[in-house]
């Protein structure tokens, strides 16, 4: 499977170990950056691994910070990314189940490294349930596609 991986410079060492994890366990990975620990912005590389993975020249994303909130925030601003923030495989493993996730985030303050590549390999082990969920993702895309919008689109006030 080709996966895109990010991080910031608080996250390069997790990233670079995930990253061979991942290349360990047979996947093809694109890092898009960062390439050292020097002072970088998070926002720059959850956009890139977020553009990779809409464009359909990867799978998934995997993006890293210092608490993963702050990239996962950024690469859910791109139309079509579903991004969780996952500090244990239940909820990287529910997010592909209930909600198509297609990217993981994390945070290298957070989680230490064994668990990071336990959480990658139960979010790409998991397969998404459709069903009712996939009503429910309907909607996710109902609100992004209408991001632009000040008016409620789901929810109508009585």
């Amino acid at each position: 499977m080709k996966i895109a991986i990010g991080s910031d410079h608080a996250a390069f060492a997790l990233k670079e170990i995930v990253k061979k994890h991942l290349i360990d366990s047979g996947h093809q990975v694109e890092d898009m950056g960062t390439n050292s620990p020097e002072r970088t912005d998070y926002p720059i590389y959850g956009e890139k691994v977020a553009r990779a993975v809409v464009s359909g020249r990867v799978k998934y994303g995997v993006v890293i910070c210092g608490t993963g909130a702050g990239i996962s925030i950024s690469a859910n601003k791109i139309h079509g990314v579903r991004c969780v923030l996952a500090s244990e495989p239940y909820t990287a493993v529910l997010s592909r189940q209930h909600n198509d996730a297609n990217m993981l985030a994390m945070g290298a303050r957070v989680v230490g490294e064994g668990l990071a590549c336990m959480i990658v390999d139960q979010f790409l082990a998991a397969e998404f349930e459709g069903g009712r969920h996939a009503d429910r993702v309907a909607m996710i895309t109902k609100l992004d596609d209408n991001r632009e919008s000040h008016d409620p689109i789901l929810y109508q006030e009585p």
